[in-house]
């Protein structure tokens, strides 16, 4: 997951992960001034969270919330 100290979203994803249980690795980008270049090319998104689950990118803490919802989360996660 490639997160910011200052996003309160990137905090939202963190939790949701923790409470089921999940493990997760964080790329902090707050020291890279071109973080949303990178972030853009990598998924076609600027903004932060990014997360990726097996190398491929699920979106950010909506997406995350969405797919925890649906049940999808439980299932990428087994």
């Amino acid at each position: 997951m490639y997160t910011t100290e200052w996003c309160g979203y990137c905090v939202r994803a963190k939790r949701l992960l923790e409470e089921r249980g999940i493990e997760y690795e964080e790329v902090h980008m707050d020291g890279d001034p071109e973080f949303r270049q990178k972030l853009l090319d990598m998924t076609g998104h600027w903004t932060v969270p990014q997360i990726f689950v097996d190398g491929r990118p699920i979106g950010g803490y909506m997406e995350l919330w969405a797919l925890d919802r649906s049940g999808g989360l439980e299932e990428l996660a087994a």
